[in-house]
């Protein structure tokens, strides 16, 4: 009888103590819930927002990409040394070809960083070459030749509607005369398209930066206090969901006892049955929303990691319009220097390009082929062509970004906020290959550059450089931790675990989590009223 007794007794205190730290935990989570009720409102309507105009409405552009295209040898009558010499340059930091308006210009980049345009015929300079490009170049790719152009500008930092995800600068950004307000960035040192916003995604991209990365809380104070305001809140958050996980799943046959007694019908009874099964996506956006956040700390300086050094016009012996290639395929060049010696980077369309299928053959041309070119380096002063360069090129380069490499008293190196990693001379390097298409994980779209070299090293952060050639650029460095950081929020917070079901119902699916989460918050709060 005596066991009896004291068994029943321990029950009882352990019931009075597991009462006491239920009604403890209740408390601190309708507390928490009353504080995180308006981020979390503002949260998930402005991510609800996301999937859909970024997938099921999103707006459609003639095209995406300037194609490159065959430039005929017999319409550069001058040399670039010609016409440098001509226009009274006598240095300069790099050139290209670019065809528009049915005509073929030498774009010379000034040590000043203008873009100026000369015609390959006559060695005449275009007035106001670079505005004129960026129309065309606009008009392109929206396929509009008559709306009227009301503003056009240069964009050299990121704004509220240009956001740092788009990566290039410097832009010109040209808005339109047309019921959408089309608003089209382009680079005009690459013939890219950056963005392009018509008036549903201006309106969505400033809700979004308002409520969704918080943009207010720069304005009124800085960057530093808006990520940690979001981290502390996005972390109550998930106290809140764990407390909810406790509460209803834990202790659930406490919860249950009770519920046979006094049964909770109408609000109470929804909050806790759908509360409990949204938790988990609640603490994984909490998570990998606050993880995403500590990544913004330090400022972009990704768009001005480039190495440009100072060319002479007279230096360079070899004329640009005789160099030993095959000129049927030629399709652009620009120069570069390596271990002091020039060279020319030029860009030819593959061989294998130019098989036709036959005439009674229904077969289509593959487009993804056709955006393929070859690379080939040629000695400015050889003139052979030197094999392999421009995996050699990136990794000078990954050498130079590094600050591995001498700088020269001409060529800006910006420091990353981070601490400059040791040289990469005497470092393995595990990977080299080019990347002509984007990688879902590492280096997706969201880079934006392509064609890049990809090299992995053997570091402790086992950091990998995609080095972009074509612009002597670092379009991305990634190390583990970023990597870490990156899946956890693709997966946690994009959803990316869903890829297998495809893009549609991976955005349904996150449409739903996120909708579940607000009903379950917006309920909380009208039982927090009604009490």
């Amino acid at each position: 009888m005596s066991k009896e007794i004291k068994e029943k007794k321990s029950k009882k205190k352990d019931s009075k103590l597991v009462k006491k730290i239920k009604q403890h935990i209740y408390k601190w989570h309708r507390t928490i819930g009353l504080i995180t009720i308006i981020p979390v409102i503002f949260w998930t309507l402005s991510g609800l927002m996301h999937p859909f105009m970024a997938h099921f409405f999103k707006p459609e552009i003639a095209h995406d990409k300037l194609e490159p295209q065959i430039i005929d040898k017999n319409q550069l009558h001058f040399s670039i040394q010609e016409v440098l010499q001509k226009n009274n340059i006598n240095e300069f930091k790099n050139f290209r070809i670019v065809s528009f308006n049915n005509s073929t210009y030498y774009q010379v980049k000034t040590i000043s960083g203008a873009l100026l345009y000369f015609d390959t015929s006559n060695a005449k300079k275009l007035e106001n070459g670079d505005q004129k490009y960026a129309e065309w170049l606009s008009r392109y790719f929206l396929d509009d030749q008559k709306s009227t152009v009301t503003k056009s500008e240069v964009v050299t930092e990121f704004t509220s509607q240009y956001k740092y995800v788009n990566r290039y600068l410097p832009v010109y950004k040209l808005s339109f005369d047309r019921p959408d307000t089309m608003e089209v960035y382009v680079e005009t040192s690459s013939s890219k398209l950056a963005t392009y916003n018509p008036t549903s995604r201006q309106w969505f991209i400033w809700f979004f930066d308002t409520f969704h990365n918080w943009s207010f809380v720069d304005a009124i104070s800085n960057n530093s206090i808006r990520i940690i305001t979001m981290i502390f809140l996005l972390s109550i958050i998930g106290f809140s969901a764990l407390s909810g996980i406790l509460i209803y799943g834990l202790l659930w046959k406490q919860f249950k006892k009770t519920d046979s007694l006094q049964p909770k019908k109408g609000l109470r009874k929804y909050h806790r049955q759908i509360g409990i099964w949204v938790s988990l996506f609640t603490l994984t956006f909490a998570f990998s929303g606050a993880y995403h956040a500590t990544t913004k700390w330090a400022p972009y300086t990704l768009s001005q990691m480039v190495y440009e050094p100072t060319f002479e016009t007279k230096e360079i012996p070899l004329a640009s319009n005789t160099l030993n290639l095959d000129w049927s395929r030629f399709q652009n060049a620009s120069i570069i220097t390596l271990n002091d010696t020039t060279y020319f980077r030029c860009q030819l369309l593959e061989k294998e390009k130019f098989k036709k299928p036959k005439a009674d053959s229904n077969s289509k041309w593959n487009k993804k082929d056709d955006k393929k070119s070859e690379v080939v380096y040629i000695n400015a002063t050889t003139n052979k062509i030197v094999p392999n360069m421009d995996i050699h090129y990136a990794e000078f380069l990954a050498y130079y970004f590094t600050d591995g490499a001498p700088k020269a008293a001409c060529c800006e190196m910006v420091e990353s906020s981070d601490e400059p990693e040791s040289s990469l001379e005497n470092t393995k390097l595990l990977e080299s290959k080019v990347l002509t298409d984007f990688e879902s994980r590492e280096y997706g779209f969201v880079n934006k550059r392509l064609p890049v070299v990809k090299l992995a090293y053997d570091t402790p952060e086992k950091t990998t450089y995609f080095i972009e050639t074509a612009t002597s650029r670092l379009a991305a460095k990634i190390k583990s931790s970023d990597r870490i950081e990156g899946y956890s929020f693709a997966i946690l917070h994009k959803f990316l675990f869903m890829d297998w079901a495809g893009k549609n119902i991976r955005d349904l699916t996150m449409v739903l989590a996120a909708l579940t989460i607000l009903i379950v918050s917006v309920l909380g709060f009208i039982l927090f009223l009604r009490k």
